[in-house]
């Protein structure tokens, strides 16, 4: 059972999980043990709120699938169970974060006094400009 929140939780389940064999360097371990988990939660699928599959699947995430899968790979720890705690944190971080509303932007106008400062140094770059011209004789 995974603990999103005081109410929402995910059975054992709908989270499926595989140990393959790590990427990288790491000597003879890397080659016979496999310690990383690939974690896979089909959010069509589950027993989530509505509105938690509806955010998640608006997220643009590149873990989330086009099908509505969310795939995450862990193998930064040497031991296969560090990686299923690692992968099921991620899980429930993405989750949290696509529940988070962001705050509506409000539209702000520049200060007058910032506009006439703006003119002002056009004007006196345009001057500066305009005296760069030939001289003429009269």
């Amino acid at each position: 059972m995974l603990q999103i929140s005081n109410t929402v939780t995910i059975p054992e389940h709908e989270i499926d999980m595989s140990a393959v064999r790590s990427q990288g360097a790491g000597g003879q371990n890397v080659n016979k043990v496999s310690t990383a988990i690939h974690l896979r939660f089909d959010i069509g699928a589950s027993s989530l709120p509505d509105r938690y599959k509806e955010r998640l699947l608006q997220l643009n995430d590149q873990r989330i699938t086009k099908d509505g899968v969310i795939v995450i790979k862990s193998q930064e720890h040497r031991s296969q169970e560090q990686n299923r705690e690692e992968a099921l944190q991620r899980l429930r971080e993405l989750i949290k974060s696509a529940m988070v509303v962001p705050k509506p932007r409000k539209p702000s106008k520049p200060t007058r006094s910032s506009q006439k400062r703006r003119l002002d140094s056009k004007m006196r770059r345009s001057q500066i400009k305009a005296m760069r011209g030939k001289v003429t004789d009269d």
